[in-house]
């Protein structure tokens, strides 16, 4: 807090700020970011096992195995949303699961639970593409800009 918000607050004020800066309770930053990086990994392993399980079984290549492994990642943390397993992995871990692509999966199905009672098409189907357009949106826009930038460098020869 800058020292003109301390000036302007009231002698009450200030100590009332100085008490709850007292019993503040103090987060484990680095015991969250060791879970985070740990479940996030572990997340991540699942994905590539699943990756060679396509590549063994179904003859993709490494190149056409990311597509069906991200597909079954977001189903799979759909249905453990569904199930209510991945909120409690979710508040253990925090960003570990919510940064992979299982997060985005998570964040869509919750919209979708959360508004059913709103019937299917304005309730589920409005409320689930909220979250999902944005994202989506967002995801071409990049790709587009990205190869954009390679065709014009491919075109003047840098790469």
């Amino acid at each position: 807090m800058g020292n003109k918000q301390k000036q302007k607050m009231t002698p009450q004020q200030q100590q009332y700020q100085k008490l709850e800066q007292k019993h503040e309770i103090k987060r484990p930053v680095l015991k969250n970011c060791v879970k985070a990086f740990f479940v996030g990994g572990l997340i991540c392993l699942i994905g590539q096992a699943i990756t060679y399980f396509y590549i063994a079984f179904f003859n993709f290549t490494e190149q056409t195995a990311g597509n069906p492994t991200v597909a079954t990642m977001v189903f799979l943390s759909m249905l453990l949303t569904g199930f209510g397993v991945y909120d409690r992995i979710g508040q253990f871990a925090g960003a570990g699961s919510a940064v992979p692509v299982t997060g985005f999966g998570n964040a869509v199905i919750s919209a979708a639970i959360e508004h059913r009672t709103e019937g299917f098409v304005l309730g589920v189907g409005g409320n689930m593409f909220k979250l999902a357009g944005s994202v989506i949106l967002f995801g071409v826009f990049s790709a587009f800009i990205v190869a954009l930038i390679k065709t014009l460098l491919i075109t003047w020869g840098v790469i």
